[in-house]
């Protein structure tokens, strides 16, 4: 794996490569202190052989700061076209976790000529109301609480670590726990240093007060690449309901669930994610 930097519209973006040659594979992280070797540390290099691999961290991620532009579903959506673009991919197969996944499935919706497979993975953005749905808009809108949440993480390394525990199944005995502690502090002390917030501008922008702002399923039937949606069995940030009712609206979309995985479905699961990952694209 390499590490390139370039310049887009609004501001750097760092991405990750691996592969030489056979089609191009671009994978999109999510949300938080999420980055791309934090989610595709293991894909990448389990996918070089056979396919260009293309992994980004969103802008207000990784190496991609400072940015001064949107970072909402549109402006995300830009930003992968405007890659691409630089990379020289007319088209592309995409995989999208959580946040990720939801840009994927917009960006294959709005832009159906660039998109040649596409795999959801737990996507954000395919649900008309959450949980808590108007207690989260009033917490989403006050800033001062969202900078108490970030004061919080930036100076509690155990906070983030007890957080990743707790998102992975098997929690610190994840063979890549340390490894993937040390990427989300890494990230949280870049969010702190950079003045940001630790919740995505997609994620704030993302909630109404009685209804979600970013719902995607009214576009997910001019989906027109095959697809499929992935979920593990013990994710507990995407409901079962939304991911099942995404599959149902893409046409053709076949849906797999993965036992004994959750939201980090790449890092609890790897062999199976992988080996599900080679056999669809």
């Amino acid at each position: 794996m390499t590490t390139h930097d370039t310049e887009v519209s609004h501001g750097p973006i760092r991405y990750h490569r691996a592969g030489e040659s056979g089609p191009a594979v671009v994978l999109l992280h999510g949300a938080m202190l999420d980055t791309a070797p934090l989610t595709w540390g293991r894909a990448i290099p389990a996918l070089r052989d056979g396919y260009r691999v293309f992994a980004p961290d969103w802008p207000r991620h990784g190496g991609s700061r400072p940015w001064h532009g949107p970072t909402d579903q549109a402006g995300l959506e830009d930003v992968l076209a405007e890659l691409m673009d630089q990379w020289e991919l007319p088209t592309a197969r995409l995989v999208g976790l959580s946040l990720g996944g939801g840009i994927a499935a917009g960006f294959a919706a709005r832009r159906p000529d660039r998109v040649e497979r596409l795999v959801l993975v737990a996507p954000g953005g395919m649900e008309g109301r959450r949980v808590a749905q108007g207690s989260t808009y009033l917490y989403l809108r006050a800033p001062g609480l969202l900078r108490l949440t970030t004061g919080l993480f930036a100076r509690s390394p155990r906070l983030v670590r007890a957080s990743i525990a707790s998102a992975l199944v098997e929690g610190e005995r994840n063979p890549d726990f340390d490894g993937i502690v040390a990427l989300a502090n890494a990230e949280m002390e870049a969010k702190r240093a950079a003045g940001e917030l630790v919740m995505d501008d997609w994620q704030i922008r993302s909630y109404g007060w009685r209804r979600m702002r970013t719902d995607l399923r009214p576009l997910l039937p001019r989906v027109a690449c095959p697809t499929l949606v992935v979920r593990g069995d013990e994710d507990s940030a995407v409901p079962l309901r939304a991911v099942e009712e995404t599959a149902r609206l893409i046409p053709g979309a076949d849906l797999l669930r993965v036992p004994g995985a959750g939201h980090m479905l790449p890092r609890d699961r790897p062999e199976e994610f992988h080996a599900a990952l080679r056999a669809f694209l």
